[in-house]
């Protein structure tokens, strides 16, 4: 939930999300098709809550989220609800936008939900106190870093370093944003998109989802197990177009 991608390449796009979390977490499920009142959706499961960070659901949507809003904040729990059940609320729709627009969130920890809709791209933040919703440019790639790990600082570091990964080819596929998720970075195991501080917060996996007009393909790495995933996870029959 604290590095996240948006690529859009050829005839399909790729979204994709380093989990970085605290040591004492439990490991997370394997992606999974799951059945829900909207139709299929396709996800990694956190066992402590049951919720997930990123989804793809058969409509043709995928929502990706990272902890924060727009600027690191004191964590006060109990919250009302984890997070990431919020986030399969937002995915069990038809309108993932609309439905954020209308959640209640009130007692809910704030988050950033990177919405990719068909050919649209949202940028969802909760502040703890208000909604923002932003466009982004579906044509063009972006990254986001959570601002409760780095400082603006390392975020535009990170930015930087993804402009040049960006720069160093004309062309780019899954499975090279998914090498420059795994071992970008300067040497600093703080910062380094692949993260590890002390063994106490560290990045646990790396998923990938490559959605093209038929349908998506989720890569899961589990970093902590050595293992490796993919499903796959066909639209249902629509105008999608990328």
């Amino acid at each position: 939930m604290c590095t996240v991608s948006f690529l859009p390449a050829a005839d399909q796009i790729f979204l994709t999300s380093n989990r970085d979390e605290k040591h004492f977490r439990s490991d997370a499920l394997a992606p999974e098709i799951h059945h829900s009142s909207s139709g299929k959706i396709l996800y990694p499961k956190d066992r402590d809550a049951g919720g997930t960070w990123i989804a793809l659901h058969e409509n043709g949507h995928a929502i990706v989220f990272l902890n924060g809003g727009f600027v690191g904040h004191i964590t006060k729990p109990p919250y009302r609800k984890s997070r990431g059940l919020i986030l399969l609320e937002i995915a069990d729709s038809f309108a993932p936008v609309t439905v954020f627009e209308k959640i209640q969130l009130e007692n809910i920890e704030p988050f950033t939900a990177i919405i990719s809709d068909k050919n649209v791209l949202f940028e969802c933040r909760w502040d703890g106190d208000q909604k923002h919703i932003a466009e982004k440019d579906p044509a063009i790639p972006h990254i986001w870093s959570s601002v409760t790990l780095y400082d603006e600082e390392i975020i535009q570091k990170r930015t930087g370093w993804f402009k040049a990964w960006l720069d160093s080819a004309s062309e780019h596929s899954q499975e090279e944003i998914l090498h420059f998720h795994e071992f970008t970075g300067d040497g600093d195991g703080h910062n380094d998109l692949k993260m590890n501080r002390g063994g106490a917060v560290y990045t646990v996996s790396i998923t990938s989802i490559a959605i093209n007009d038929s349908g998506g393909m989720m890569y899961y790495h589990d970093l902590r197990n050595h293992k490796r995933y993919r499903n796959s996870l066909p639209f249902r029959q629509t105008s999608l177009v990328y």
